[in-house]
C-alpha cells in the first residue's frame, strides 16, 4: 500500500502527498480559489523528457523563463463526473 502524508500547507489548506507508482512525488491539495471549490491534483515536479535516437528517452533542459504546469485544478463537479470511472477501477481494474 502507498504510504499517504495528510497535513495542512504553509498557506493552511488541506494536502495529501504520495509517491506514484513510479516514486514521483505527488499531491492532492484543496486550492485557494476563492469563486468555488476546487484542488489541485497531479505531480510537484515536471520531468520533461526527450526522445534521442539510439538513446531513447533522455531528460530535456528547460530554458528557465518556461513554466510547466504538472497538476489538474478540478472543480467538485469535474471530480463528481470523474469517480464513477475511479471506483469502477477501484473495483475491477477497469474504467469502463
Amino acid at each position: 500500500m502507498e504510504v499517504l502524508k495528510v497535513g495542512m500547507t504553509n498557506r493552511g489548506f488541506e494536502i495529501i502527498e504520495f509517491d506514484d507508482r513510479y516514486g514521483v512525488a505527488c499531491h492532492l491539495q484543496k486550492s485557494s480559489l476563492a469563486t468555488e471549490d476546487a484542488i489541485w491534483f497531479g505531480c510537484d515536479e515536471p520531468d520533461p523528457r526527450v526522445l534521442v535516437p539510439g538513446k531513447g528517452w533522455q531528460p530535456a533542459v528547460m530554458p528557465p523563463e518556461w513554466l510547466t504546469n504538472t497538476c489538474m485544478h478540478l472543480t467538485q463537479e469535474q471530480v463528481r463526473s470523474l469517480l464513477p470511472y475511479l471506483v469502477k477501477f477501484v473495483e475491477t481494474g477497469e474504467l469502463l
